[in-house]
């Protein structure tokens, strides 16, 4: 069951969504030391920076590693971002601070329409502001979004060490099994206190732990998984939407093509918009033999 592309954008809602955090970053802005080659056998030190320098002041190339920032438009204005995240900032210099604002605002705008490019600017923003949750929270949902599953989570790992929150546990069981281990997103979900979560954070939990159990081919598993208070065929929004959806495609793996079909129906119902539920109805209606032309 593949259902990253159906969870995308409930995901949206907290890059930036910005915490307090305790841990302020007071030093991100401090130039880290260059990688210098070390001295060749016997050569004077002095001279090996002589050479150097005398090399650069001459014009002759000298390789640069360090990545380039992405392209900010002048339009990209630090105030866009919401005043709690730019609260948690202000352990920076304030030239820093704009900067990274502005990549932040650039990482959200462009989530959608193209992922690759707002992990660029939520990997620029890191570069300056490492150990500010907030920052490393953006560059894991943007990498998540991107399709880097192992740096979507050493992201939201760090994200969760510094603010003790729960670092999306949702988003960091899906790497996992992005990453082909489905059985590690079981054991995150396992060793994790789901009380914690507000609803519909676990109400995404249980999606993506019924989807590792779809990856192990446990399909009665999933079908377990999914049930429970929060499966109502009352409830409408897009979380109900998306449960209903993945209790949907868990029957119809398990077999039972019957019960699907209605929950495909209520996913439809609790939300029209959310997800492709729709359409998996016509394919029914195509693929479901008509009872006149049996007879």
């Amino acid at each position: 069951m593949d259902d990253r592309g159906e969870r995308k954008r409930q995901t949206e809602r907290h890059a930036t969504s910005g915490r307090d955090n305790p841990n302020r970053d007071r030093n991100s802005n401090r130039t880290q030391g260059r990688n210098t080659p070390p001295g060749r056998g016997g050569q004077d030190p002095n001279r090996q920076r002589f050479n150097r320098s005398s090399s650069r002041d001459s014009g002759s190339s000298v390789r640069d590693d360090r990545p380039r920032d992405p392209f900010l438009p002048p339009e990209i204005e630090p105030q866009q971002l919401p005043p709690e995240v730019r609260r948690d900032l202000l352990s920076l210099d304030k030239t820093s601070a704009e900067l990274v604002a502005r990549h932040l605002v650039c990482a959200v705008e462009l989530l959608d329409e193209d992922p690759k490019r707002a992990l660029e600017h939520a990997r620029a923003a890191r570069r300056r502001a490492s150990r500010i949750a907030v920052v490393r929270e953006t560059a894991g949902i943007t990498a998540y979004h991107a399709g880097e599953w192992a740096e979507a989570l050493n992201e939201l790992r760090t994200a969760r060490r510094i603010s003790g929150g729960s670092g999306l546990v949702a988003i960091m069981a899906d790497c996992e099994r992005g990453l082909g281990r489905p059985e590690k997103a079981l054991e995150l979900g396992r060793t994790f206190d789901t009380k914690s979560l507000d609803g519909d954070s676990a109400i995404e939990l249980k999606i993506v732990l019924a989807g590792a159990r779809m990856d192990l081919e446990q399909y009665d598993a999933a079908v377990v998984t999914l049930q429970g208070p929060e499966l109502d065929a009352a409830k409408e929004g897009p979380a109900a939407a998306r449960l209903c959806y993945a209790y949907a495609e868990a029957l119809l793996a398990a077999g039972r093509t019957d019960e699907a079909h209605v929950w495909f129906m209520r996913s439809v119902e609790a939300d029209p918009e959310e997800t492709d539920a729709e359409d998996r109805m016509v394919e029914f209606a195509r693929d479901t033999p008509d009872s006149d032309s049996d007879a």
